[in-house]
């Protein structure tokens, strides 16, 4: 089998959707980070001019051959966001022609039913809506939510109800549901340790992005000063970056993204260095279609993905106005089941593709 092209769809001038033929008619798909869609869509078809004609299976060896091409560029950011594409569409080439899911190709499943947490993406609520809201996902079977309740990177200085909204949600229903609190880059270290006492005593479960990503010996001033987990990772792209994350910054919790660290191929190397650690994944996780199909691979596979993983609740174009799955990913009860078909299980609708991105 070789690949004969290689395809970039940016739909709704944002997502980014990566298809690659075969000279024996399986097509694969994969997602790429919708962060800088026009500059990760042309490396996506760079990339591919490089691949074509290659052996869809010797995945390992493609893979490094992409990393290497452009190491001098990060290779972070872009380049490992479309690698990432590329790589997922590759395992479901190869798991649709070995009549496989993908689980099965990185270990096999150490569980096929996955619970998950609803991430709230919205700022704008005051906290009194945003704890009402919560309750209407209580009551749908959640038992996990998320809250983005700081402007980010705003360096200490900016709107911040992030206590205020834990504390409105404990009102209504106390400890049934559990709290996590993302500010994304929000803080300097002296805030991160005042607002992370605060959220210790509301029993908040996880504190994530408090710092600077980069920041990594601030993180490990705050993990000592602090018992709440801090979760972070979102905006690492490979081993080496996590690496230095447990090492140096030594968080809590790691959070790679399939769609942004590399596809399964690093997802994987990254999930194996976790457990070296004994440390805990819970993936970032905002794509609610081939994106989440690719995860509730891996998290299927991964046996450090020991907590609910995420799950975009708000309106998605991909998901509710134009739907690309033909059959969508289904929440029963705070859980998802892990797709049994061949490859990544989903079925793709072609023809709303093509019509999305203009072909």
């Amino acid at each position: 089998m070789k690949i004969t092209k290689v395809e970039a769809h940016v739909l709704h001038k944002s997502f980014i959707i990566v298809r690659i033929e075969t000279d024996e008619g399986i097509v694969g798909y994969g997602e790429a980070s919708p962060m800088g869609a026009s500059v990760v869509a042309n490396t996506v078809r760079h990339l591919g001019g490089m691949i074509a004609g290659e052996d869809p299976f010797n995945i390992e060896s493609l893979w490094m051959r992409m990393f290497t091409w452009g190491h001098k560029l990060g290779p972070m950011g872009a380049q490992l966001e479309a690698m990432a594409g590329i790589d997922i569409a590759l395992y479901d080439i190869k798991g649709k022609a070995l009549n496989t899911p993908i689980y099965n190709l990185l270990g096999g499943a150490f569980r096929l039913k996955v619970p998950i947490y609803a991430s709230s993406m919205r700022r704008d609520m005051t906290p009194e809506a945003e704890a009402d809201r919560v309750i209407q996902f209580y009551e749908q079977g959640y038992t996990w939510y998320k809250q983005h309740s700081a402007i980010p990177w705003m360096y200490d200085n900016g709107t911040d109800h992030s206590v205020e909204v834990v504390k409105a949600i404990r009102d209504r229903l106390g400890d049934k549901m559990t709290l996590l609190v993302d500010v994304n880059n929000a803080y300097t270290v002296h805030t991160a340790i005042r607002v992370g006492r605060q959220l210790e005593e509301l029993g908040v479960f996880h504190f994530e992005e408090p710092l600077p990503a980069y920041d990594y010996d601030g993180y490990n001033r705050l993990q000592a000063a602090l018992d709440i987990p801090i979760a972070v990772g979102e905006q690492e792209y490979t081993r080496w970056q996590f690496r230095d994350l447990i090492t140096i910054a030594q968080v809590d919790i790691l959070q790679p993204d399939v769609i942004k660290s590399g596809g399964f191929t690093e997802m994987m190397k990254i999930a194996t260095l976790a457990q070296t650690f004994n440390k805990p994944i819970t993936v970032h996780n905002t794509q609610p279609t081939i994106g989440t199909a690719a995860h509730l691979h891996f998290w299927s596979a991964c046996q450090n993905c020991l907590y609910p993983q995420e799950y975009n609740i708000e309106p998605h174009p991909l998901r509710d106005k134009t739907p690309i799955l033909k059959t969508p990913l289904e929440i029963k009860n705070g859980y998802m089941d892990v797709p049994q078909g061949p490859g990544l299980g989903i079925e793709i609708d072609e023809e709303l593709l093509l019509n999305l991105s203009g072909k």
